[in-house]
């Protein structure tokens, strides 16, 4: 089998367009390979390792957490990919724990919130970008403690999913005071609640 086959073989196999210095190295191929199909404009390089096929349809959310795999959605971000704000972000918001430092992170216009490690992983799920790739995301829940914990917050944006969320068939008041006691909000969240149920 030639090199080029192997590429091709590779590309074939990926089901998102995306292929990793990793996986070249692991077929036996040497990375200069990759800067071959790059200047004959069959991939692009996305990030550090990270090749995608130029006819793959781009879908930022999965690419960034591909790039930044530490990464969850949060914040507004998370509001809109949970439907529950229509306003497409101008920059997206992801969460790391606090310590991981990537050089290339600052380059990126992602707006960076960090958390000790015991919150990190907390309401973490999985769901279906806009194009249908699996991203992380905080659940309804943590978003909601996490936009009125911070700052930077849209107050319309936070009123109109507050609201929403009280007239939910699946909200999970328990879940929500949960969280709230453990991200430390449990006072502005109670005040939201009060006036809204």
């Amino acid at each position: 089998m030639t090199n080029k086959e192997k590429i091709k073989e590779l590309l074939e196999s990926s089901s998102d367009g995306i292929i990793t210095t990793e996986q070249v190295t692991a077929a036996g191929l040497h990375r200069s390979i990759l800067q071959k199909l790059i200047e004959n404009g069959e991939l692009y390089r996305f990030g550090r390792g990270l090749y995608v096929h130029s006819n793959t349809w781009e879908d930022d959310f999965y690419l960034l957490q591909r790039k930044y795999g530490r990464g969850i959605y949060s914040h507004d971000t998370a509001l809109y990919l949970l439907g529950y704000s229509d306003r497409a972000p101008a920059q997206y918001t992801m969460t790391f724990p606090k310590g991981y430092n990537s050089p290339s992170l600052k380059q990126e216009s992602i707006n960076i919130k960090r958390v000790v490690p015991e919150n990190y992983s907390l309401g973490v799920i999985e769901l279906q970008s806009p194009c249908g790739n699996p991203i992380h995301v905080y659940d309804l829940e943590r978003t909601l403690c996490d936009i009125l914990r911070g700052s930077g917050s849209d107050i319309q944006i936070v009123g109109t999913a507050m609201k929403k969320y009280a007239t939910s068939k699946e909200k999970d008041i328990h879940k929500l005071m949960q969280y709230a006691d453990q991200l430390r909000v449990k006072p502005k969240v109670l005040r939201y609640m009060e006036v809204l149920l």
